[in-house]
């Protein structure tokens, strides 16, 4: 038996114990046992996934009952890439998860599910061929709706989003399913290595990317697939959210580089530019509504949107590049990919983490009623904040490297050794990078809202003034997904060169690292070093924290009242900025894209026209692509369902004509 097969028995045997653990266990011990279980089965899945990363072999073979070939799961380079990190964020929720789990949480379904759905996430990039892929595709569903369906009795909102999420999860399984049926009819098989030999000129293979691109986005939270994140991803515990955002999406991102790097290779350029368009507008769409929400769970949902949006945008880079032969600069775009994938599932699976950290100390996700965290949540102020460094790129982060890399290979992309590639990559390329630029700048916007508002204001609700900090074994899970953020943006050298080999020879031949990240790919120059700006940002960051540290022990707090200062008083959580008065500039900018809905409410003094009391002034702003083009339809298909009623109305005698009239239609069909 060779390591990696018992990498993967491994898990077998570790989700055997965490199931029956979950049924045999106490509530008291419950939480504590089988989170462990969990733990180590996500650790499991660490272990394996570096064993296939370098170059490890092996095959654990499941024999079935059907008439049909075994199930064979052996994980590659590149899926034992993605099962280290859906493991990663499994370690760091089921950690958490122990010590936040409370009623509906700590149940036996909850728990249950929680093993069950990380299984399904390490298995599906072991699998080998469309029948395991799938299999392990719906346990991965499955997993996930049982740990929301066990909230449902204690929050009325949980079953409206479990309908979005069950009918966009089983729509992205019917795309998923669709596709692989075309390449499985073109190849006459169901293995992997038989669904590579399609030509990727056929229309057959054209189909398939479609069909395949749409279910694997849906997965990933593409626009406009996305419209179940706003809804499910508030709803779930903090330690569930993490492990949906932080690793669940990435295994959509690994179907779409399945087909794009594995079954499909070379695809012809169109390809390239509608993954490039999908990622682009998820990208803007998602970081415009964060930008503009109030509700902490909401914002971190739509940043998800957005990442992924840019994972997808280098992802598309690269087949449109690749098409037009330029290799190196493709080869640095898919890398870049892969990297903002794995920065990702860092700094989101720990934002998650502090909201549910904030969640259970206040009981509250509304900005507009935190504040004040900061001094009271210390542990959990420090680590989301290096999350949200991560998540706004900036420097010394993971997310910063990431960005980088891509936008290297884009602003070099349209030309190789001073010659244009192609028309269509002379444009798409600027296009990409002005995304990159806005969406850079409205995260910074973004997270400088959400964490100053929520840790650095004055607390704005009796919930947020008595807030504590939470238990140990959650600041433990927060402090490594925290370091883990830091870590990735330190050593880039040694993630690239990792990433470049789990995306193979074939595909990544010429990516070197220097510095931090900067890519020097045949014929391609880095412009500048990152490791610049990382010096740069340390000797303007050193200089101001010593100043800071040195006024604050020269002049301390003061917690006595203010003298007689010309009529000047204390700073009042009424006079700072609340989450939706520092959305209003953007929200007034883009009034056309985001549609905010105002109520204002004005009451008057008594019987006065003319005295005001009271004016109240209420913003929201829904999202656009839901109200716009998913209720339309579904109001069409709830008025055809009434109409169709009349159909129904017990006469045998119409039943019977309805028989007699498909039996007919049959017979006509078969004829013809």
């Amino acid at each position: 038996m060779t390591a990696l097969e018992a990498g993967m028995l491994g898990q077998v045997l570790l989700l055997a114990l965490a199931v029956t653990g979950a049924l045999l266990v106490g509530t008291r011990w419950r939480s504590r046992v089988i989170g462990t279980l969990c733990a180590l089965l996500a650790a499991a899945g660490i272990v394996t996934g570096a064993i296939a990363l370098f170059g490890g072999e092996g095959s654990l073979t499941i024999p079935t009952a059907l008439p049909m070939d075994p199930l064979v799961l052996s994980p590659d380079r590149l899926g034992g890439l993605v099962m280290m990190v859906v493991s990663a964020v499994g370690v760091l929720a089921s950690l958490f998860g122990i010590g936040s789990a409370r009623v509906a949480s700590a149940s036996r379904t909850s728990w249950v599910s929680m093993a069950v759905f990380l299984f399904g996430m390490q298995l599906v990039p072991a699998a080998t061929d469309i029948v395991s892929f799938l299999l392990f595709w719906e346990i991965m569903t499955l997993g996930s709706t049982a740990m929301l369906l066990a909230h449902h009795a204690t929050r009325g909102t949980v079953a409206s989003a479990i309908v979005w999420y069950s009918a966009m999860s089983q729509l992205s399984f019917f795309f998923v399913l669709a596709g692989f049926a075309v390449l499985a009819a073109a190849t006459g098989g169901t293995g992997f290595s038989g669904l590579a030999t399609v030509d990727p000129a056929s229309w057959q293979a054209s189909l398939a990317f479609v069909l395949l691109l749409l279910g694997f986005g849906g997965k990933a939270e593409l626009v406009p697939l996305h419209v179940w994140v706003p809804r499910v991803l508030p709803e779930a515990p903090g330690h569930v959210a993490a492990a949906m955002s932080g690793a669940m999406v990435n295994i959509g991102v690994y179907g779409a580089l399945l087909v794009c790097v594995r079954l499909l290779p070379n695809g012809p350029a169109w390809w390239g530019v509608l993954i490039m368009a999908l990622g682009g507008l998820s990208a803007l769409y998602g970081i415009l509504q964060a930008s503009v929400a109030s509700n902490l769970k909401v914002l971190l949902a739509y940043s998800t949107t957005e990442n992924m949006g840019l994972v997808f945008l280098g992802l598309g880079a690269s087949v449109l590049l690749r098409a037009d032969d330029a290799t190196a600069a493709a080869d640095a775009a898919l890398v870049a990919a892969l990297l903002l994938m794995v920065s990702h599932a860092a700094f989101k699976a720990t934002l998650f983490l502090g909201a549910g950290a904030i969640a259970r100390s206040t009981g509250e996700m509304n900005l507009d009623r935190l504040g004040g965290l900061g001094s009271r949540m210390p542990w959990t102020a420090a680590t989301f904040g290096a999350a949200a460094m991560g998540a706004a790129a900036l420097p010394v982060t993971s997310g910063f490297v990431a960005e980088w890399m891509l936008l290297q290979a884009l602003i070099h992309g349209s030309r190789v050794d001073g010659e244009v590639v192609s028309v269509t990559a002379s444009v798409a390329m600027p296009l990409a990078v002005a995304v990159i630029a806005l969406t850079a700048g409205l995260a910074l916007l973004t997270f400088v809202k959400a964490y100053g508002i929520a840790f650095l204001a004055r607390p704005r609700s009796p919930k947020a003034t008595q807030a504590r900090e939470v238990p140990v074994i959650m600041r433990v899970s927060l402090v490594l997904g925290a370091l883990g953020v830091i870590a990735l943006g330190l050593v880039p050298g040694p993630l690239a060169v990792a990433i470049a080999s789990a995306v193979g020879p074939a595909f990544a031949p010429d990516v070197r690292t220097v510095g931090l990240a900067g890519v020097d790919a045949r014929g391609i120059d880095a412009v500048l070093d990152p490791t610049t700006f990382v010096v740069l940002a340390a000797l303007l960051l050193v200089p101001v924290l010593i100043a800071l540290f040195a006024s604050a022990r020269r002049h301390p707090t003061r917690t006595s009242p203010l003298p007689w200062a010309g009529g000047g008083s204390r700073l009042r959580p009424r006079m700072q900025y609340t989450a939706t008065s520092y959305a209003e500039p953007l929200v007034r900018v883009f009034d056309d894209v985001l549609r905010p809905s105002r109520d204002v409410e004005v009451t008057h003094v008594g019987e006065s026209r003319y005295l005001v009391e009271r004016v109240h002034v209420e913003q929201s702003v829904s999202d656009v692509i839901e109200t716009r083009f998913y209720r339309p339809m579904l109001n069409a298909a709830q008025r055809f369902g009434i109409l169709a009623r009349r159909a129904q109305n017990g006469s045998i005698h119409r039943y019977l004509s309805y028989s007699f009239v498909a039996l007919l239609s049959v017979l006509i069909v078969v004829s013809l």
